[in-house]
């Protein structure tokens, strides 16, 4: 089953940030001629795949999804969120906040977020 996202204002300011300095630092390493690819255009890229595993399969292996106990569900009492891994073995690894609705067969993005 494929997911449709939804975003909290919060997350889809995250994700646009993100998405910002990846261009920034991308359009610079052009400039300059560079071919390696800077952290902040691999941060986005691994954030934007967590967020494509997501759609396709909650459960995948690589995301390591869990239940996380200190955000609340947006749109529910009782419900879970869950904490999925775009980054692992990284200090400060990012993770993508989620939960499910807030209609059948969609995904809320809660926050994208350093591993507090």
């Amino acid at each position: 089953m494929r997911f449709e996202l939804a975003w909290t204002k919060k997350a889809h300011q995250q994700y646009a940030q993100l998405k910002t300095a990846a261009a920034q630092a991308h359009a610079a390493r052009e400039k300059s001629g560079e071919t390696k690819s800077s952290k902040r255009e691999g941060l986005f890229k691994q954030v934007h795949n967590c967020l494509t595993l997501l759609r396709t399969d909650p459960r995948h292996p690589g995301l390591q999804t869990h239940e996380y106990d200190s955000l609340k569900h947006p749109y529910s009492k009782g419900e879970k969120v869950f904490e999925a891994y775009a980054q692992n073995k990284t200090p400060g690894a990012y993770r993508v906040f989620w939960c499910y609705g807030p209609v059948k067969g969609s995904l809320t993005v809660i926050a994208i977020t350093p591993h507090p």
